[in-house]
């Protein structure tokens, strides 16, 4: 297998250069797409691209909130906010996220509990390791602090060009869960919940993603083509179409188009019941040989 690790550790340190950057501007008051904005622009300025449309998503919204262009949306001083984005270089792909509680503060038991949970999935992690075990810690950390996974969302595989693949790396001991091999590149994400630990889609989607190449008889308009060539076959936002295409008139046309000719998966927001509260942390771990490399940890 052709790995290049220093693109992957790369990669790595952009996503989690951005996460820090966007992290400080989660405050009261703050728009929300001028965060993400911020993220993949920061993303882009340290030699990146953006492997998925920057994220924030507020409160009983676990993730996929991506604003739509013009967003008015600002954070408010009881919100929990979840930040998630990711980079990749020549491909290769890492995803990290944090979360931020505007009412409880550093203090927060909710974000202990699931940064808790990383840590601890994060420990028993190597080569030849069930995935069932990595999700026992998840469970019993969050649950030890008075929560509950979210049993219905997972972290995944990564690979080049690819945000979303095998293995399924599960917020609970799943007993059908694989197991980790050398050279497996992964993504572990627990949610801590104080509602019932089950998502649902809800609300309008902002991130699509080719379903396949675009081939010669989809008769795309030129300029379409070439938007989804940019995209490289990862996930992309409404406003990405509109910076591709020129104006949100085109944006909306060439979505249209996409839609109509079932080239896109949609990613709508994924939500609890309102008023629920959810906090996530996220780190992209390269399984080697010997062990566990976090490719998303910032040094100190």
């Amino acid at each position: 297998m052709n790995l290049d690790l220093d693109k992957l550790r790369q990669s790595g340190r952009i996503s989690a250069t951005a996460l820090a950057h966007g992290r400080k501007m989660i405050v009261p008051g703050a728009r929300i797409e001028a965060i993400q904005l911020a993220v993949e622009a920061k993303i882009r300025e340290l030699g990146g691209s953006p492997a998925f449309p920057a994220q924030v998503s507020r409160n009983h919204i676990a993730a996929h909130y991506c604003s739509p262009p013009g967003d008015p949306t600002v954070l408010g001083p009881q919100d929990i906010v979840k930040l998630d984005c990711g980079t990749h270089v020549d491909g290769y792909v890492t995803d990290n996220a944090t979360t931020v509680d505007l009412r409880d503060g550093e203090g927060s038991l909710l974000c202990a509990a699931s940064k808790m949970a990383l840590e601890n999935a994060i420990a028993v992690m190597g080569p030849g390791v069930s995935l069932t075990e990595v999700g026992r810690q998840v469970e019993t950390t969050i649950q030890s602090l008075g929560f509950k996974p979210v049993r219905n969302l997972c972290g995944h595989g990564v690979a080049r060009y690819t945000i979303h693949c095998a293995p399924s790396v599960p917020n609970y001991a799943d007993a059908k869960a694989a197991k980790l091999r050398p050279n497996m590149t992964i993504a572990c994400e627990p949610f801590a919940s104080d509602g019932k630990g089950f998502i649902d889609v809800d609300g309008a989607p902002e991130v699509f993603m080719l379903k396949r190449d675009v081939r010669p008889k989809d008769n795309l308009a030129a300029a379409l083509q070439q938007a989804m060539e940019q995209s490289e076959g990862l996930p992309f936002a409404r406003r990405d179409l509109e910076r591709w295409l020129g104006n949100q008139r085109a944006a909306d046309d060439g979505l249209k188009v996409l839609r109509k000719k079932d080239l896109v998966d949609e990613y709508p927001p994924l939500c609890e019941k309102s008023g629920v509260r959810i906090a996530q942390f996220e780190h992209t771990i390269f399984i080697s040989e010997s062990g566990a490399e976090v490719m998303t940890r910032l040094p100190g």
